[in-house]
């Protein structure tokens, strides 16, 4: 009895402490479109190995905490001024990933394929 109380008590401990695995943090990001999917891919990891009883709220801060320099600055802080005011429509790290992906991938890459049209003239 004492030591299924033990185990359960330890399993417990383990859980709120989060994985004992390494995981490596992601990269700061500054906006660069190359390093879009390994900044996401890198911040998922960690938070599915040491976040996952975090609110989604303090998940979204903790990535938001790793966009710095570049246009990634500007856009967190505009993103973070919605956030305080109720007005943006992301809630969940999902989401942010999401029009992190979009704002960042999509948008830039469709500015590349231009650029290198213009260099084939």
């Amino acid at each position: 009895m004492i030591a299924t109380l033990q185990q359960q008590v330890n399993t417990m401990l383990l859980q709120q402490q989060g994985s004992q695995v390494e995981v490596a943090r992601p990269q700061v990001f500054n906006g660069r479109m190359e390093e879009v999917s390994a900044f996401i891919n890198a911040a998922c990891i960690y938070i599915r190995m040491k976040m996952t009883e975090e609110a989604a709220t303090t998940q979204v801060a903790w990535v938001l905490s790793y966009m710095q320099g570049g246009i990634a600055e500007a856009w967190k802080d505009n993103l973070m001024d919605e956030l305080a005011k109720g007005e943006s429509e992301v809630e969940t790290v999902e989401q942010l990933f999401s029009k992190i992906r979009n704002d960042f991938g999509e948008i830039l890459e469709e500015e590349r394929k231009i650029e290198q049209l213009r260099t084939i003239e």
